[in-house]
């Protein structure tokens, strides 16, 4: 791997602050860009761009001007856009998969028939174009039923429908604001988990385990979001079930890959369940997702820019080395999110604690005086010798923070280590 490289991250959020801040760390990096990246990422030193992550002229043409040696995109948006296919037609180096490869995420019915194609365990379903058909389907799925658009939805186009009513109001609902298709999807229960791969054909090296938080409020209540905090190791899991995990969803969906002649080089997201019967597929994500990058790469001990580089450039990919530390992670939001977030809030310049970080993500303003500008405004994360401690850390910080119109869950990591706060 060269040095003194130059590297460009597309997106603005959380993950991108993380992955920035990651790559930042590698010894062979001598500058990070991020388009557009956000206010907060002066304060880690990436130099956020302004370009707006759809446009790729701007971005080709940046990434020309400053000898960009790879970019990273991090939004699925501009991946199933086509940035890929657009770089490379200026052989320009870019990780991430292909728009092709990019279905994987961009529509779930295509997906689903992926998994079904090589085989790798996933929920009964069926696919619907009208409101009408979908409805009339549902006593063949029972109740709850699991109700999903097809397209992109930002980690929010999935609906748990408890009884008769919702679920035919919510598929009316998706119809008329613009989905061709919707999914219906038998209920599964047991714990959720994420499984990161980095992908090059049909090689992949896995990064550290980490579960997230989707619903809004403790208990795993209110609606779905983006992700309301993280964690990892995931010390419930036992190794016998982290290598069925592996050898019955990562190892099909890798062949799947090579065997589809799909140009994937970047991450896979692999959202599972563990049932009674075993792991399910429950959707692919075609990049890192959001909020489980800030606690995953804090526990890489190797360079994820080594990984990523070597994956890029198709030589064979480092080994993956985990820190035994624990990284626990709890999203500040705005009140009224996911549905309609308040902006505004006045963060300043929050204290400094050691063992403490904040990745931020919806932030506008000058570094010391930032404000939120909507939806998840920042991560606050802990590293420690295991979890609990970690989850301590960042709820004794929390209860420090006087922020108004903000919220945020006093639960996270409580499947590991049993407390809520």
């Amino acid at each position: 791997m060269k040095d003194k490289l130059k590297i460009l991250v597309v997106g603005s959020g959380g993950r991108e602050f993380a992955v920035a801040r990651a790559l930042k760390k590698s010894p062979h990096v001598a500058e990070v860009f991020c388009a557009p990246g956000n206010s907060g990422m002066a304060a880690i030193g990436v130099k956020a761009t302004g370009i707006a992550e759809d446009d790729f002229k701007a971005l080709k043409d940046f990434a020309i001007r400053e000898d960009i040696a790879w970019t990273f995109v991090g939004p699925e948006d501009a991946l199933v856009a086509g940035i890929v296919d657009y770089f490379h037609a200026f052989d320009l180096k870019i990780f991430g998969p292909n728009a092709r490869a990019a279905q994987l995420e961009g529509s779930k019915d295509y997906a689903l028939q992926f998994m079904e194609k090589y085989q790798v365990p996933h929920p009964r379903y069926e696919t619907f174009q009208s409101a009408e058909t979908a409805i009339s389907a549902l006593p063949d799925f029972g109740l709850p039923v699991v109700l999903k658009e097809d397209g992109l939805a930002g980690g929010k186009g999935v609906v748990i429908a408890e009884d008769q009513e919702t679920a035919e109001s919510t598929l009316t609902e998706m119809f008329a604001k613009g989905q061709k298709q919707v999914v219906l999807e038998e209920f599964l229960t047991g714990p959720e988990y994420s499984v990161f791969a980095v992908m090059q054909g049909g090689n992949y090296r896995l990064l550290p385990l980490a579960q997230d938080h989707k619903r809004a409020y403790d208990g795993d209540k209110g609606p779905n979001t983006g992700g309301m905090g993280s964690y990892s190791p995931v010390p419930q899991l036992s190794q016998a079930e982290y290598q069925e995990i592996v050898d019955q969803l990562v190892e099909p969906t890798a062949k799947g890959l090579l065997a589809g002649g799909y140009d994937y080089h970047g991450v896979l997201y692999l959202g599972l369940m563990m049932t009674k019967q075993g792991p399910k597929m429950i959707e692919y994500n075609v990049r890192l997702g959001d909020p489980e990058t800030e606690v995953v790469l804090p526990r890489l001990k190797s360079d994820f820019a080594e990984l990523v580089d070597a994956c890029v450039n198709d030589e064979e990919m480092p080994a993956v080395e985990e820190k035994d530390e624990a990284v626990l992670g709890v999203i500040l939001a705005a009140e009224g999110y996911p549905k309609k977030p308040v902006k505004g809030q006045k963060l300043g310049q929050l204290p400094a604690e050691d063992g403490i970080f904040v990745d931020y993500a919806n932030v506008t303003g000058p570094a010391a005086d930032l404000a939120g500008s909507g939806g998840r405004i920042l991560m606050v994360r802990a590293e420690a010798a295991d979890l609990k401690e970690a989850q301590e850390h960042v709820y004794s910080y929390l209860a420090k923070l006087d922020i108004p119109q903000t919220f945020y869950r006093r639960d996270i990591g409580y499947r590991a280590t049993g407390k809520r706060f």
